[in-house]
């Protein structure tokens, strides 16, 4: 059956105009429509935050539960219905401060849920608070003369929990969301998408350096596996590496061509170029966008529901009253 944007909508968004969640929960109704899977079929799971909103503006099964742990509410809501496609929203506070422990082993586990995580580095919802993705020295109603704490970067944290998908996208991009979004849906396995986008209130312009168009083209390098590592508005840079780092060339200076670029390579099991993709940042670097990592692994839901089905062939009973009768009985007539 064939679904149309309409099909996931539902009820009218209460955010403020401009804000990025609109931007994204436009792309997740178009992607889920794409995928074509049914809404009585798909769950979306939120805990607190601006962002955590979102299941109110989704026609399939949702829980706005408590701040931190969509998480772990997901990971139940998967274990029990497998068949459940499973998305789980959170911000980059809600997701990575009370959240962060169910975030890294959440990984871990590898369960088979789409984590997406909406970085615009604030609390919005309490009104303007520095969150963990927040840079150092920033200047909020938290730390009013400037953070003295280093931030959380997502997809540090992801790898070093042995995550097998990270994604990246800005929420501004629709097509590029879109492809990310139904990339992690085909994902076997914990997928994370982080999506950067703006909170015009209390910390507008943090991902300006990508958040148009003109701006990706100068800042930001769109990653495709088994494809060479350029980007630029002229496609005129590329990706080489320098001993175990990387560096940012100029194609035709100095004799630099397309096979002095490097290939991505989204499948191979060693994160460690993939980790210094997703690290990369400006003046010096391009923004990596797309997908970054996508590794195959056993996930924590098939494992559990395998591990039960061989259990209960070597069982003399498989239900309760079987049980009972493993026993000595009596009749009392």
């Amino acid at each position: 059956m064939e679904y149309t944007n309409n099909d996931f909508k539902k009820g009218q968004p209460r955010w403020c105009p401009g804000c990025g969640d609109h931007f994204f929960l436009a792309s997740l109704h178009k992607a889920l429509a794409e995928l074509g899977i049914a809404p009585h079929n798909t769950s979306v799971i939120s805990g607190i935050g601006c962002s955590s909103r979102l299941p109110h503006y989704m026609a399939t099964y949702g829980m706005n539960t408590i701040h931190g742990r969509a998480a772990a509410i997901a990971t139940g809501c998967k274990v029990a219905n497998p068949d459940l496609e499973v998305w789980q929203v959170s911000g980059d506070g809600d997701g990575l401060a009370i959240g962060g422990n169910h975030f890294i082993h959440a990984n871990r586990r590898n369960i088979n849920i789409n984590m997406i995580l909406l970085n615009n580095r604030i609390y919005g919802l309490t009104k303007g608070q520095y969150s963990p993705t927040s840079p150092r020295g920033f200047v909020s109603k938290s730390s009013p003369y400037g953070t003295v704490e280093d931030p959380f970067r997502p997809a540090e944290l992801c790898f070093g929990a042995r995550g097998h998908f990270f994604a990246r996208a800005v929420a501004t991009d629709a097509a590029g969301t879109i492809e990310i979004l139904k990339a992690a849906q085909q994902h076997k396995g914990t997928a994370v998408c982080e999506i950067l986008q703006n909170c015009v209130i209390f910390n507008n312009g943090t991902h300006d350096s990508v958040y148009t168009k003109e701006g990706r083209a100068k800042n930001a390098i769109y990653l495709k596996h088994g494809e060479p590592m350029i980007f630029g508005e002229n496609n005129e840079f590329g990706i080489a590496q320098e001993g175990f780092g990387l560096k940012v060339v100029k194609l035709g200076e100095g004799g630099i061509s397309e096979k002095d670029i490097l290939v991505h390579d989204a499948h191979c099991e060693d994160n460690t170029l993939q980790l210094k993709l997703a690290m990369m940042e400006g003046p010096n670097f391009p923004i990596a966008l797309g997908i970054i990592r996508d590794v195959e692994a056993p996930t924590y839901d098939e494992s559990v529901t395998t591990q039960i089905e061989e259990v209960k062939t070597k069982k003399h009973y498989h239900n309760f009253a079987e049980l009972l009768e493993t026993n000595d009985t009596w009749t009392i007539e």
